[in-house]
């Protein structure tokens, strides 16, 4: 046995949205839920217990202005593990983070290795800026480097344009996924707009970010291939800030960008209501403020998702569908504890009561 205190974590375990549990233990910073033969050295938690919360769109490691040093991007971390995040799905960094796998204080990083844009079509020092003929090799070496997914930039503002436009010809993406998938990795995209989004969908891509750009004609594609999307809804509330500053020199994208926040919720709503994956994802990082995942979930619950559909969208549902375990018999132990049951009310997950890592009481 370890010699880490045994903590017993007692009231309610949601184990799953049905799954309601007395009581679970964590010996050697392992979930059990067999009470220990020989404990001596026990803590106990009471609360309301769910698995560590999921953020399938952060970056660490990433500022307004490109890569970050080290410093802050352990803030950025500590700030995200401090709201019950322990499970982040990078949607790519052009920092080096992998020094964070040895600190068992922080929380654990799905990579997407680096965006990779169109030439001049992105923020700058964010992403590979390239061509379409380089974007197999680009897809093959993030893939690699990676952990099992892929960041694109689908679509942009086309400055000639003076509006948002798919960034990559359909034979591109197409044979850019098929070597990422070859590879073992998964394949999301940044799409703001529509016009990039059946190409991608068709082209065998696995998630879309934002998605702000899915209208009802493309609902049932996305259905019927399982493509998740991650709103980041509350990035997509900067949308008319964003409008306002680009509104003399880009009126037609200013409008573009206002329809699409008019329309947000509609369009979160009518996804999960065809049955289209729906996940929690902040988009911290750049110019949004780490530590957002509960205000995320209660903006799904806003947009017409059920608390338990929301909950499950940064908890159960998103960790299954990252390939991560729960509250599950000999998983690590990875848990935020409350003070009342967040399927009534999602709000009290901007106050966890305990968060527990790798076995270890944090916060």
């Amino acid at each position: 046995m370890s010699d880490q205190p045994v903590l017993h974590v007692k009231g309610r375990v949601l184990a799953g949205p049905e799954d309601v549990r007395d009581e679970l233990w964590v010996v050697g910073g392992r979930i059990s839920f067999d009470r220990p033969a020989a404990a001596r050295d026990v803590r106990t938690v009471e609360g309301w217990a769910l698995p560590g919360l999921v953020d399938a769109h952060c970056h660490v490691g990433l500022g307004a202005e490109g890569p970050v040093d080290a410093d802050t991007a352990e803030k950025q971390a500590l700030t995200d593990r401090e709201t019950g995040t322990l499970l982040i799905r990078d949607a790519g960094s052009p920092s080096d983070t992998r020094w964070i796998d040895g600190r068992d204080d922080l929380p654990k990083i799905i990579r997407a290795g680096r965006h990779i844009a169109r030439t001049r079509r992105y923020m700058r020092n964010y992403a590979y800026e390239i061509e379409p003929d380089e974007l197999v090799a680009y897809v093959a070496q993030e893939a690699r480097r990676g952990d099992g997914w892929v960041k694109l930039v689908g679509d942009w503002i086309d400055r000639d344009l003076g509006d948002l436009s798919a960034c990559w010809p359909r034979e591109a993406v197409e044979a850019a996924i098929a070597e990422a998938h070859r590879l073992g990795a998964r394949v999301t995209a940044h799409c703001f707009a529509e016009s990039s989004l059946r190409d991608l969908v068709e082209a065998g891509i696995d998630c879309i970010e934002h998605a702000t750009g899915l209208t009802d004609d493309l609902v049932p594609l996305f259905a019927e291939r399982g493509v998740a999307i991650v709103p980041t809804l509350v990035n997509i509330a900067t949308f008319p800030d964003l409008a306002a500053g680009g509104e003399r020199r880009y009126p037609r994208w200013s409008a573009h960008m206002r329809r699409l926040h008019e329309r947000r919720y509609d369009t979160v709503r009518g996804a999960h209501d065809a049955g289209i994956p729906v996940f929690v994802g902040t988009d911290a990082g750049g110019s949004l403020a780490h530590g957002l995942v509960a205000a995320e979930v209660a903006e799904l619950v806003t947009a017409g998702l059920s608390p338990v559909a929301a909950l499950s969208a940064t908890s159960w549902g998103a960790r299954a569908w990252l390939g991560r375990p729960g509250l599950e018999e000999g998983a690590p132990a990875d848990l935020v504890v409350y003070e009342s049951d967040p399927r009534a009310d999602v709000r009290v997950l901007a106050a966890p009561r305990r968060v527990v890592l790798n076995g270890r009481i944090v916060e």
